[in-house]
């Protein structure tokens, strides 16, 4: 695929890993083609089947590849965190989320970077018109466009597919967030950065993806995940209606003050009469 629709600037690639041996190497390899500018850093948690080997073999063939190995497996959004800061540390201009189970297609990776030209954080979807999943069955589909519905409906969030963690951010959205304060690190990751982007003022955009079930190994996913997702999706929004009901109490009390200035005038002229 083309690397002609690349944004200018400097990309990274974050590629979490835990237990990956079976597919890292294939993934950096396709990422390296698709978009060949971009440096690619692996963010391994000690994992213990060698994939922090097979990530050192990576990088000492090819410069664009670096590594970051972790003391523990301490959850997704905390590797990701940790990549962010090392990215920004660098300079980098471009940020990008990127699984390493092979359900991230690195080839659709150019049209994601694409739309960068009109917002701040882009997000490969699933659920808008155009995306799709391949190898899921009907449950799995159900519970993960169920748990967008909600999030939408809970949140107010004007995303299709809020969960999805194929993601690419300006750098200059991540400096705007506070990454000290997030404190999601499994599914909820997600959601919390989204909501975090737009509540910094940023642009959302989505760009419908084909995401393929695992290529290899076992998903970290699990009931208690989801279950966890849905409470604190649901705290977020009620925090932010509670925001908005503030809001609008604030604007009705803007309109009417004038009007409570011309009946207390006219009460008082009324008595002084």
């Amino acid at each position: 695929m083309s690397e002609q629709a690349a944004p200018s600037g400097r990309i990274l690639v974050i590629i979490p890993t835990y237990n990956e041996a079976e597919t890292l190497d294939k993934i950096v390899s396709r990422a390296r083609v698709s978009v060949p500018s971009a440096d690619i850093l692996v963010a391994d948690d000690n994992s213990p089947d060698g994939t922090g080997d097979i990530a050192d073999r990576l990088a000492q063939a090819d410069p664009q590849v670096q590594v970051l190995h972790r003391l523990a497996k301490e959850g997704l959004g905390a590797a990701y965190l940790a990549g962010f800061r090392w990215g920004l540390d660098q300079g980098y201009d471009v940020l990008v989320q990127m699984d390493a189970d092979g359900s991230h297609q690195p080839e659709e990776l150019p049209s994601l970077l694409a739309a960068l030209d009109r917002a701040d954080m882009v997000k490969g979807s699933r659920w808008m018109k155009g995306g799709r999943v391949v190898n899921w069955d009907a449950k799995r589909k159900l519970l993960s466009q169920g748990a967008n519905m909600w999030i939408q409906a809970a949140m107010d969030l004007p995303v299709h597919d809020s969960t999805g963690g194929y993601n690419v951010y300006k750098a200059s959205i991540l400096r705007a967030i506070d990454l000290d304060e997030v404190a999601s690190r499994g599914y909820t990751f997600q959601v919390d950065m989204t909501r975090r982007v737009l509540e910094a003022g940023g642009v959302v955009a989505e760009v419908p993806i084909e995401f393929c079930e695992r290529e290899a190994g076992q998903s970290k996913m699990s009931g208690n995940i989801i279950g966890e997702a849905l409470l604190r999706t649901a705290g977020w929004g009620a925090g932010r209606r509670a925001e908005q009901l503030k809001q609008v109490g604030g604007l009705v009390g803007e309109w009417a003050a004038p009007l409570m200035d011309k009946i207390k005038a006219a009460r008082s002229g009324a008595a002084s009469s």
